[in-house]
């Protein structure tokens, strides 16, 4: 079946992605919304500019549509439209989601689809959280952190390239603050800079890191696409 995939580049849009077209289908265009603010209900926010050059990167074609307001009816609106634009573009016949638990998410992206007539796949969906990280590891997907937003996330975790070691310490942070592992509930956020599915590498030449007090993010100001 032909897809369209909600992308942010971060880890859970590269990995659905991954995972789908492991199930024999065939990912065919990226959808990108740029939300208004950093509060959006339904999308990612951090970083989210470069997702078209992400785009370079697995060699895809992506469109981008612009969210003006990040109430649910006007960001409901710019997805319909956007699903709306690449079917006929693209002759899509349903979306991958990176969606791990969040039935809010999930039930408005359905109820779009389904006024669309198209299917909806969401290959993550609860996916066990710690096994899934070391998971993607495994798969060679190099995940840094760009945003962190909980109690027990600290600056030192800006920028950060996720591994097994550090991974194992997030468990345990986990357990001790009570925040999603997962991150679905905008705990952190995440870019994918290599994975098998990318035909170039995003190197990070150069990135400020932003302190807000108790949240925070790392802002990518130069990079590089590079032939692996």
């Amino acid at each position: 079946m032909k897809l369209a995939s909600l992308y942010s580049g971060g880890k859970d849009s590269n990995y659905s992605i991954f995972e789908i077209n492991r199930c024999g289908h065939d990912v065919v265009c990226l959808v990108s919304i740029l939300p208004a603010k950093s509060d959006s209900l339904l999308f990612h926010f951090p970083n989210i500019s470069l997702s078209a050059v992400l785009a370079q990167a697995i060699d895809l074609p992506i469109r981008s549509f612009q969210s003006t307001t990040c109430t649910l009816g006007d960001e409901t609106i710019v997805l319909e439209n956007a699903l709306a634009n690449v079917m006929d573009e693209f002759n899509v016949q349903g979306i991958v989601h990176g969606g791990l638990c969040s039935n809010f998410q999930k039930k408005n992206f359905e109820k779009v689809c389904q006024k669309l007539g198209l299917s909806v796949f969401s290959p993550l969906w609860h996916v066990d959280p710690a096994k899934y990280l070391h998971e993607m590891i495994d798969e060679k997907f190099k995940i840094v952190i760009v945003g962190v937003s909980a109690l027990g996330l600290g600056r030192e975790w800006l920028g950060k390239t996720l591994d097994h070691e550090n991974v194992k310490q997030l468990e345990s942070l986990s357990s001790r603050y009570g925040f999603n592992l997962n991150f679905e509930g905008g705990e952190a956020e995440t870019i994918v800079v290599d994975c098998p599915m990318y035909k170039k590498i995003f190197l990070i030449r150069e990135g400020i890191v932003k302190w807000f007090g108790d949240n925070g993010i790392f802002e990518i100001t130069d990079y590089q696409l590079i032939d692996k």
